[in-house]
């Protein structure tokens, strides 16, 4: 199917687009991690959203997502890994499945944590960042499973279960990958393990290597007052463009992102 929109991100920037999309009659596909893996999820109280003092991140993001799904919002739990585009069309990868979409918002909130050494230089040659989608190239070999996730432990319970020998790294503060040609170690936090392949399991992709080309600026994603990022159809809204990091500014954002990849969707379908 080809969505009108495909928001990546399934926080309050990336709902309020959605939501915003919906009330113009756009079809929408919202790509994200378990609710329960937000930041916002863990927060005890939001004391600044207007109208709603001291609800718990997880009653309001509860809300949003019902507000959503009642608007008719599609939703796939999963981490977009690269997108690519042709003919107006976008191409993403979600895990070893590809959805298409005529624009784009990027609602994915911010990466925290620098690559670690090694990574980028052997990305491709036994670094991934999905286990389902490379671990079939690793039956019967040794890999590690570097997890910041809640669902990086089923990751690693797949690539045992298809006989790979796992060794499994619980949100190390530092690691580090060798190997000359391909990897052929990593350490994290002092250990040292000999392996053919390392699953880099973040919560997010950075916004560069999800979408090359994109325009950062000190360390955020470069986007207008239409929340444009300067790509053909692409959005941009929340923690992902900058501070201040707060529910009510997300919320704002991806209704102006929304509003703009709608008007962006309806540009397309007059030019044919």
């Amino acid at each position: 199917m080809l969505y009108d929109v495909l928001v990546i991100g399934g926080g309050p920037a990336g709902l309020s687009a959605a939501i915003n999309l919906r009330a113009r009659g756009k079809s929408v596909l919202v790509v994200s991690n378990p609710m329960e893996e937000n930041p916002l999820w863990k927060a005890e109280q939001v004391e600044n959203y207007p109208g709603l003092p001291s609800v718990s991140g997880a009653e309001l993001l509860t809300a949003l997502w019902r507000h959503a799904e009642k608007d008719g919002v599609e939703f796939m739990i999963g981490k977009a890994l690269n997108t690519a585009l042709a003919a107006d069309t976008w191409y993403v990868s979600v895990g070893s499945d590809v959805r298409e979409a005529k624009a784009l918002v990027l609602a994915a909130g911010i990466v925290r944590g620098k690559k670690f050494p090694g990574e980028t230089e052997l990305l491709g040659r036994g670094v991934s960042y999905c286990a389902t989608c490379d671990g079939m190239l690793y039956r019967g070999k040794s890999v590690a499973v570097v997890g910041y996730t809640e669902t990086a432990r089923k990751e690693a319970d797949f690539l045992k279960g298809i006989g790979c020998e796992v060794q499994y790294f619980e949100r190390p503060r530092t690691c580090a990958i060798t190997g000359s040609d391909r990897v052929e170690a990593v350490t994290c936090d002092g250990v040292t393990a000999p392996v053919d392949g390392v699953f880099i399991l973040r919560p997010t992709m950075a916004p560069t290597d999800l979408l090359p080309g994109l325009g950062i600026e000190k360390g955020y994603v470069s986007a207008d007052g239409k929340m444009s990022t300067g790509l053909p159809g692409v959005f941009a809204a929340g923690d992902c463009v900058g501070g201040p990091l707060q529910v009510a500014k997300a919320v704002g954002e991806g209704l102006v992102a929304g509003q703009n990849a709608a008007a962006y969707v309806d540009g397309l379908s007059r030019k044919k």
